[in-house]
């Protein structure tokens, strides 16, 4: 029998009927070889310009794209290949965009930089008819759908409300508006981000331009008396974070379990859970803590104490709106795209970061898993999306070459170098033989190591001369 905890061990035990089958593969998608196995699968190039959204249908049959080019598509990503491509109307970037579940894949929601929130239903023979449900002043982020609902949605934007629309009726209702906690009381902080807990799809979290995601529920009234603006029922932030008013949240994702992502624009990525709110430890938001150096998991205020949240350390999220997720079939890990072009991923229990891949170019926004398999989907501001998968990498073409981060590093060391030691009538010859050398072996993904080691030969070439 293989040692026990073994990937080999598991296998034995399904075969003899220890372990049934979806336990067993749950545990194969969960684990750390399957996770470093990743590469890209597939390229999905048929958009021209960022792609901005991506989701997988509740099979993982077809994925959903919007981007900067306004249009939406759905992919067959195992063919790698578009099997409806439309207009939205949108006058403007496709920010975000998803399926409505229970409706066969034919209702899609979506909104955009131009303010508009719309609906568009897929007729047969591939017609696609769009309805316009709001038009805002400014640029509306993201969408939230309630669990096993085909009828109700929630929307958020930067003028801080926070809508309700019912695709039933064609009607959108605002609901309230954020309001901020520093600044004036008649003051709506921007808002990026809203997710519903898939446990209790009663209560919804939005998060923006400041520190705190605000919780709300659906069976309370959302107004704070005779204002316009919510009324949560819970804010949630890092105690070093709290009043500081520095920094905002552009992305949020709640687990099975109901535990939360949020990812912070200047900070780190924090997940909470019911016993991190503030309400719940009896702290007025917005007041002051006071760190106590003898403390290592929570910072005190008095006699109040307030625990600190798991953080996953490592990316960068200043440049653009990045949303964040979870990975595995318990999620498991945390993943990102990050301004560095990566997409990271960290195991959930302890923040350790498990994987860095190079997703794109110059950004990483997005990435989604697919509801069964392992697999995932990138985008960002490469006009094309990633499809991840075990197993060996694809081809990239020759105006997709991915540098690694070592060879990048390599390369700036030593152009660095040359311009201290050499003339520098020098320097543009050794750096186009550089630069061919590069285009000569990145042809592939799998010759990354050969790149770095000819970076290595012509810095130990330098040195000789």
């Amino acid at each position: 029998m293989p040692a026990e905890g073994t990937r080999m061990a598991g296998l034995w035990e399904r075969e003899v009927g220890r372990l049934p089958p979806k336990r067993f593969a749950n545990a194969v998608m969960a684990s750390k070889d399957f996770v470093q196995s990743l590469s890209i699968h597939k390229r999905l190039r048929k958009h021209r310009g960022c792609v901005n959204t991506i989701s997988f249908n509740s099979s993982g049959s077809l994925l959903l794209s919007g981007s900067d080019d306004q249009y939406i598509m759905l992919w067959n990503w195992e063919k790698g290949e578009p099997t409806l491509k439309f207009y939205t109307g949108h006058d403007n970037n496709v920010l975000y965009a998803q399926f409505m579940p229970f409706s066969d894949d034919r209702s899609i929601i979506s909104s955009g930089a131009d303010g508009q929130v719309r609906h568009s239903q897929i007729q047969e023979g591939g017609c696609v008819l769009t309805h316009k449900f709001a038009e805002m002043d400014y640029a509306v982020h993201r969408l939230a759908v309630q669990p096993g609902n085909p009828h109700t949605f929630f929307s958020c934007g930067q003028d801080g409300a926070v809508w309700s629309f019912d695709v039933r009726e064609k009607e959108a209702t605002e609901l309230f508006k954020c309001g901020a906690i520093h600044d004036s009381p008649f003051y709506a902080i921007d808002l990026y981000s809203i997710a519903v807990d898939p446990r209790n799809p009663c209560y919804f979290a939005v998060s923006g331009s400041d520190e705190y995601v605000r919780l709300y529920d659906t069976r309370k009234s959302y107004l704070n008396g005779d204002s316009k603006f919510g009324c949560p029922v819970e804010h949630f932030c890092p105690p070093h974070m709290i009043a500081e008013n520095k920094d905002g949240i552009t992305g949020l994702a709640y687990s099975q379990t109901g535990e939360l992502l949020a990812s912070y624009s200047y900070e780190n990525i924090y997940i909470f859970e019911r016993e991190h709110g503030l309400h719940f430890n009896n702290f007025e938001v917005g007041e002051k803590l006071l760190m106590d150096a003898t403390v290592e998991s929570s910072l005190l205020c008095g006699e109040k104490k307030l625990p600190v949240p798991q953080t996953f350390v490592g990316h960068k999220n200043m440049k653009t709106i990045k949303g964040v997720n979870f990975l595995g079939p318990n999620c498991d890990y945390v993943t990102s795209g990050s301004d560095c072009g990566n997409v990271f991923i960290w195991r959930k229990k302890d923040g350790e970061l498990m994987r860095v891949m190079r997703g794109d170019k110059r950004i990483v926004n997005c990435v989604e898993q697919h509801p069964s398999e392992i697999v995932i989907a990138s985008s960002g501001i490469d006009s094309s999306i990633k499809i991840w998968a075990p197993g060996e990498s694809e081809n990239t073409s020759d105006d997709e070459i991915l540098i690694s981060p070592v060879a990048q590093a390599i390369l700036m060391a030593l152009i660095t170098w040359m311009n201290l030691y050499f003339p520098m009538v020098l320097i543009p010859l050794m750096t186009m033989k550089m630069w061919m050398t590069l285009k000569v072996t990145t042809k592939s993904m799998g010759k990354k190591r050969q790149l770095e080691m000819e970076v290595r030969k012509m810095m130990r070439a330098a040195a000789k001369t």
